[in-house]
Parts: structure tokens; sequence; C-alpha cells
């Protein structure tokens, strides 16, 4: 007898699942067989995911709410496709999408509509994703540009850095010395030190 399976994915802790539980319910899936992992879909690493693998035998059902719960590496999404209805020999039940259900396509014809329908919509999954990201890189060089810092602000140095920083360009004092009386390591002393004497150049502009 064939159990039903439901797979949960949500990309943070802080997401809320609850839409894809009660769409799973409706199903009649006992909650012991539901799986939910709070992780980035980019990849199939995830350890509930893994876990449901391992309980899914053939003739089982598999209910997702939406394809992109699934994955969205176009690549992995039908690699993994693949692996559960070709090895596993698991129904795929994507709600959403009343065409991406194996159970009801089970000649040649319904598989190679299944088989494009999940290329285009991988495709556009993983197409959306590299856009949100090309964006985000967008407007992170724009504000770049804009003079807007990221991270954290820099350490004010040291109230005797100049003084140091005097005595180490005129050859009085090694580097390592300097680096102790600043209280930095030597790398950092040698960036600071670049650093300052570009802005000292600056000011005699």
């Amino acid at each position: 007898m064939s159990t039903r399976y439901g797979y949960i994915r949500v990309s943070s802790s802080d997401q809320n699942e609850d839409r894809q539980v009660r769409a799973l319910a409706a199903q009649d899936i006992d909650s012991a067989h539901i799986y939910m992992d709070k992780l980035s879909g980019k990849d199939f690493r995830r350890p509930q995911y893994q876990n449901l693998l391992r309980c899914l035998l053939p003739g089982d059902q598999l209910y997702i709410v939406s394809l992109d719960r699934l994955g969205r590496n176009y690549e992995e999404v039908l690699k993994h496709w693949r692996l559960l209805t070709k090895i596993k020999k698991v129904d795929i039940v994507v709600l959403d999408m009343p065409l991406l259900n194996t159970r009801q396509h089970k000649d040649l014809l319904g598989s190679f509509i299944v088989d494009i329908v999940l290329q285009i919509l991988s495709f556009v999954a993983q197409n959306e994703r590299e856009n949100i990201r090309k964006r985000q890189a967008d407007g992170i060089a724009a504000a770049k540009l804009r003079g807007v810092r990221f991270g954290q602000p820099p350490r004010p140095l040291p109230e005797n850095f100049e003084e140091v920083y005097s005595c180490w360009q005129a050859g009085q004092i090694s580097t390592a010395e300097a680096a102790r009386r600043t209280s930095m390591p030597r790398s950092t002393f040698r960036y600071k030190a670049k650093v300052f004497s570009v802005q000292q150049e600056k000011k005699l502009l």
C-alpha cells in the first residue's frame, strides 16, 4: 500500500510555513509524513529532504505545494525529479500546477508534457533567482558609488597612531615595534599606515 508524504520548504527560520502546512493537510497527509526544511533552495543538501528520500518506497506519493518548494536550482530540480520518479519510482503531485501530477500522466505523451512543463518552470525559477542576485549586486554597486559604506564602521585609530606612524615612516622603529605600540597585528598596522598615508596626501592637495 502506497504512503502519502509531504515536503515543505521555507528559505529561513523567520518565514511562515502555515500556507504549505494547510495545503498538505487538505490532502489527508499524516503530519508524521510531512518533512520540512528551513533552508535555501539553491541545492538539495537539506537534512529533512534527505530523511524523506530514505523513507520513500516505490509507489509512494510525494506532495509539494509548488515546484520552487522542491528547489530553485534548475539543474538540481531536474536531477531530483528524475531520481524520485525514475529511480525511486515515486509519484509527485505539485498542488498549484495540475500538469505536474505524475499519477495522471502515465503514458508517453503525458510524460513528455510533464518534462516540458517541468523544464520551463525550473528554468523560470532559477532565472528569477539569478535576476534577484543581479539586482542585489547592482544595488550594492550603485550604493557604493553614492558613498554608502557596508559592513561595520572601521575602528578608530589609537591616539598614539600618528606619532608611532611618524617614527616608523622615518625608519626609527621597526614594523614589529610600531605594531606593538599601537596594539595591532603587523599586517593591520601596515594596512592602516597605507590608508593613513593616502589620507595625509589628500589633505595636502
